[in-house]
């Protein structure tokens, strides 16, 4: 793999991503793709294309950049599972002390199998069943984003059932128009946002 000349296409218009301009982990030498060291050819090479390419250390080096942007001030920051659920991701991201934003019982199952702790694990997203509501309560999550009357009910139902005090947040829709094109608008009755 070849650095882009200045006569290859922009990114723009071939829609080629190139990873050096958004992160220190990849670097050229002598006009090869490297990711920590590694020349990505010899990757493709050894595992085959396509393949995905991740670099610890850019990772490492965004979660701790952001950790330290809110100083001495509580926080909690929480990786989206969904952004991505590769488990060597998320061992990179629960091994920093990173919390977890889970939006199904499958990304539930997928944390605690990397031993991942339930007060580490805010639960998101629509549709949450029963089951994933009473699974959840057992490994004893952070909190529930509740999207519903409905599912906030089910969520009082289950925990009383077993026996235990499930956190929520509550997501509030104010009803009002923010203008903007009608498909982006948001705060609406009618908008999920």
């Amino acid at each position: 793999m070849s650095a882009p000349t200045s006569h290859s296409r922009s990114s723009r218009s071939t829609g080629v991503v190139d990873p050096v301009r958004y992160t220190d982990g990849f670097s050229y030498r002598r006009r090869r793709l490297f990711c920590e060291g590694v020349a990505v050819e010899e990757i493709a090479e050894q595992v085959g294309t396509p393949a995905y390419v991740y670099s610890r250390a850019s990772i490492e080096q965004a979660y701790r950049r952001m950790d330290r942007a809110f100083g001495a001030l509580p926080h909690t920051i929480c990786y989206a599972v969904k952004a991505n659920a590769n488990l060597g991701i998320l061992r990179v991201f629960a091994a920093l002390g990173s919390s977890f934003d889970i939006v199904s019982g499958g990304e539930l199952y997928r944390l605690r199998r990397i031993g991942v702790p339930g007060g580490r694990i805010v639960f998101s997203g629509v549709g949450k069943s029963r089951e994933e509501i009473r699974e959840a309560l057992r490994a004893r999550i952070l909190l529930f984003n509740v999207e519903s009357p409905a599912e906030l009910d089910l969520l009082a139902a289950e925990a009383s059932r077993l026996r235990v005090r499930a956190a929520a947040s509550i997501r509030v829709n104010p009803d009002v128009a923010a203008g903007g094109h009608p498909h982006i608008s948001t705060g609406h009755h009618r908008h999920k946002f």
